[in-house]
């Protein structure tokens, strides 16, 4: 039986709310457009390169944004000793091209893992609580999620290109 991304139920975007409700409900919204930019599609077609000659990949962005969330959230902020998945010292970009159809389950079901993890190192943190980027500046628990609102954005205008190129699809 062929594997084909599951079908997402987005929440509705946050309005009038406090800071943390606002920061967590847009990052969740972004974190859940991604997944339906997915929605419906094949192993096969979600690895497969739709706008040469760049080789991005609705894979590879899922895997990407795992990265960059455990990267900011979990190694960054909460400091936890975590390994950084998929990338290799052969290839620092392996989570955008060492692409396997037959792990895309598995991928997605990681992508999910990986914000349950990420969600539970900032539960309970406060936005103003700090800690020293690498690049030695200071930042705050704030920053991280303005940050990847700012990156899954930009990785979903990719997604909807990459999306209309494979099948039409636009909106989501």
């Amino acid at each position: 039986m062929t594997w084909i991304a599951p079908q997402i139920e987005r929440q509705e975007r946050p309005a009038a709310a406090d800071e943390r409700a606002m920061l967590e409900g847009w990052l969740t919204y972004h974190r859940e457009t991604l997944l339906a930019k997915c929605a419906g599609l094949t192993a096969d077609q979600l690895v497969r390169p739709t706008a040469p000659p760049s080789s991005l990949t609705l894979l590879g962005l899922v895997r990407h944004l795992a990265l960059a969330d455990r990267w900011w959230f979990r190694v960054q902020f909460a400091g936890e000793d975590v390994a950084l998945p998929y990338l290799t010292e052969d290839d620092n970009d392996a989570d955008f091209n060492a692409l396997d159809p037959a792990r895309a389950e598995a991928d997605f079901a990681d992508f999910r893992a990986e914000i349950a993890a990420c969600d539970a190192a900032a539960a309970g943190r406060d936005l103003d609580e700090t800690f020293t980027g690498p690049r030695g500046d200071t930042l705050n628990l704030r920053w991280v999620y303005v940050h990847m609102i700012e990156e899954y954005a930009r990785h979903n205008g990719h997604a909807d290109l990459l999306r209309e190129a494979l099948d039409g699809t636009t909106g989501a």
